[in-house]
């Protein structure tokens, strides 16, 4: 059976996408079957994997609200043993659209549970708020990874977000683990940027992943390429840390 691994964080540019983008091409390197699924309105992840996101029309709009079924939606793309099931605009409308719905936090995991042994991991990039769709995103998954930005106001928000993940522990989904929290945009230059290391590290312990996602300027170029750091540059310090992440998540997952 497929992991799924939510990567959420209600702060937006904390580098959400990108580890969502690089993390299952990575995973797809080190021969692991993987979807990627797109449940941000922004279709970031869509599109940093060369998807013409205008040409969408079906995706995860149309797989949340149970109109089609998640096979019609999947597409391959350029990361080797990766799939995606992109995101369109429409799916802005889809937090209004489920608040009458019954079982409404249960829309995702419901559509995902045919597809879920298709695949070694399925990775769900959420959106930058805690509203209905990262609530169906955490209740489907089984763990989730937090992304923290290694700067001032890091911790800003953490805490709301730990809370969310208690109350659909609680509520929707006893089985959601803390797969880890994760350091990205770390500059070793900066004093700020190690002091928020330790601080994470002296707070969550073994929660937080020994691989730390280093400012890498070939991150930031990949996307506008339509590809994941590993097609870009394989030999760049951001496709080293991913692949180190990836192995992390493996071994701990074996």
């Amino acid at each position: 059976m497929g992991k799924i691994i939510a990567i959420a964080n209600q702060k937006g540019g904390v580098g959400k996408t990108t580890t969502s983008v690089n993390l299952a091409a990575s995973l797809g390197v080190l021969e692991k079957k993987v979807l990627l699924i797109d449940a941000d309105p922004q279709a970031n992840a869509s599109s940093g994997l060369g998807i013409d996101i205008e040409t969408i029309e079906i995706g995860t709009y149309q797989i949340v609200e149970h109109s089609h079924t998640p096979k019609e939606a999947i597409i391959q793309c350029s990361a080797p043993n990766v799939d995606i099931i992109p995101a369109h605009i429409d799916l802005v409308a889809i937090e209004i659209e489920l608040v009458d719905k019954e079982n409404r936090e249960y829309m995702l995991k419901e559509a995902l549970a045919p597809i879920q042994d298709d695949y070694d991991y399925i990775i769900i990039d959420c959106a930058p708020s805690l509203g209905l769709l990262t609530l169906n995103a955490l209740t489907a998954a089984h763990s989730v990874i937090i992304p923290i930005q290694c700067e001032y106001f890091a911790l800003e928000g953490l805490g709301k977000l730990l809370n969310t993940i208690k109350s659909v522990q609680k509520i929707h989904n006893p089985n959601l683990d803390i797969e880890g929290l994760l350091l990205t945009m770390f500059d070793s230059r900066l004093r700020l940027s190690n002091q928020v290391v330790e601080e994470v590290q002296k707070h969550f312990n073994d929660m937080v992943f020994e691989t730390i996602i280093q400012r890498n300027v070939k991150l930031s170029e990949a996307p506008s390429f339509g590809e994941s750091i590993i097609n870009f540059d394989a030999t760049s310090k951001g496709a080293t840390n991913y692949l180190s992440l990836a192995q992390e998540i493996i071994k701990k997952n074996s």
